[in-house]
């Protein structure tokens, strides 16, 4: 039986990035502290920045960087995974529909997908438009 092995360094790397997304989105959270009935700012920015940056960091490391076995880690996973927030959406819009604000929801709900895919792309257009630029 083969048994794998995990690469120390490589979690150390997402480990870093990941405390450095989560204090990021600590600090979002308590800027911008909202009610049920309020739109969610800190999640939505939290989600749309890192999806921006995870556009701008996937494709600078496809693109543009040589290979590095650590900063994929860090900067895709670690910071992005742990800045933007998947559950916080689905408990931030399962509160507005327990609390009759549908519009709200799914406002909210077509904004972030939505917002989330244009922040993807603008963040890779921007890294392959600075590569012209240079």
């Amino acid at each position: 039986m083969r048994q794998s092995r995990f690469d120390r360094r490589e979690l150390a790397a997402i480990y870093l990035g990941g405390a450095l997304g989560a204090s990021a989105r600590v600090g979002l959270s308590e800027a911008l502290p909202h009610g049920v009935g309020a739109w969610p700012w800190a999640t939505f920015v939290a989600n749309m920045v890192g999806a921006a940056l995870l556009g701008w960091f996937v494709t600078r490391l496809g693109e543009r960087l040589p290979p590095s076995t650590y900063r994929r880690p860090f900067l895709a996973t670690g910071i992005c995974g742990a800045l933007t927030t998947f559950s916080t959406l689905q408990l931030e819009l399962f509160k507005m529909l327990e609390g009759g604000y549908l519009p709200l929801a799914l406002a909210y709900a077509a904004a972030t997908i939505g917002g989330g895919f244009l922040c993807v792309h603008l963040g890779t257009v921007a890294t392959r438009r600075a590569r012209v630029l240079r």
